[in-house]
């Protein structure tokens, strides 16, 4: 059994490593109540626009349709990899690089497949074993509209003169603080409409459904590419507070488990004491 100072030190341990992960629970739940609110506020937007904008496409001709739609045989592709720039998130950035392999090891097995990373955790990993074209972690030091747009603007261009055939985003969608659903998107060629009933819509154009949907696209994809960053944002502190949350709930056990096995040394060493003084008085007396 280890000796009373050891023991102490753990416990001292154990008590200041509680300080600093209780510290960031307060500070995670703090960012997440303004991240959640502003992913909630958007999504509304965001699904109506891409709901317009795949509704309106189904009904153009193909031959009027976008350059943005243009579906080619896939050759190559182009994986947006979301993730975070610092760590103690449970397994929110692992869950991604893990999709991420997923998709290159069997979903486009045999295919040129390049990565393009938000976040120097998801860019730290998977420059290892994959071909990274760019690292845009610097987009989470003032995630703002405009700061994506340049890099969705990058991806258009990349589809746009046969760079790749096809481009998918893979994130973590915010569900609640202590849920996160990864999740894929297809975010070039534009995903045709899935249902008859929602092409039908009646609406009145002006100008023509073509003008429109040149206007609408590029806003589209630069809308759905800041709403998966802004997912995964809130998805980062959910997930860094309820690991923070068990990790102070399991230094506290451990805590409470160390300081019982204080006491019973402690009192196992009195114990022995008051034996040696006993059997020393035993031992004069005779």
């Amino acid at each position: 059994m280890a000796n009373l100072k050891e023991i102490r030190n753990r416990i001292s341990s154990v008590k200041s490593t509680m300080q600093i992960t209780s510290a960031m629970k307060m500070v995670s739940a703090a960012k997440l109540k303004k991240a959640q609110d502003a992913i909630t506020a958007m999504r509304p937007y965001a699904n109506k626009l891409t709901e317009l904008l795949q509704s309106l496409s189904a009904t153009l001709d193909a031959d009027s349709g976008s350059k943005f739609a243009d579906q080619r045989e896939v050759n190559k592709v182009l994986i947006v990899a979301i993730t975070s720039n610092r760590g103690l998130c449970g397994a929110f950035n692992s869950n991604i690089i893990k999709q991420t392999n997923n998709l290159i090891d069997n979903a486009y097995e045999g295919k040129q497949v390049d990565v393009l990373t938000i976040g120097k955790k998801g860019n730290d990993i998977l420059s290892k074993t994959n071909t990274i074209i760019d690292n845009r972690s610097d987009v989470f030091d003032a995630l703002t509209f405009d700061n994506v747009a340049e890099i969705a603007q990058k991806l258009m261009d990349l589809f746009e003169d046969g760079s790749y055939d096809k481009i998918e985003i893979v994130y973590n969608k915010f569900k609640n603080a202590a849920t996160q659903i990864v999740m894929t998107e297809q975010f070039l060629p534009i995903v045709p409409v899935e249902s008859e009933a929602s092409a039908q819509q009646d609406y009145i154009f002006e100008p023509s459904k073509e003008e429109i949907v040149e206007g609408l696209i590029p806003k589209s994809l630069k809308t759905q590419l800041y709403k998966g960053i802004r997912d995964s944002f809130a998805s980062e502190h959910g997930a860094r507070m309820t690991a923070m949350h068990k990790a102070t709930d399991n230094a506290g056990e451990l805590r409470d488990s160390l300081t019982l096995t204080y006491n019973k040394a402690r009192q196992a060493a009195i114990t022995n004491e008051i034996l040696e003084i006993v059997g020393g008085a035993e031992a004069l007396n005779n």
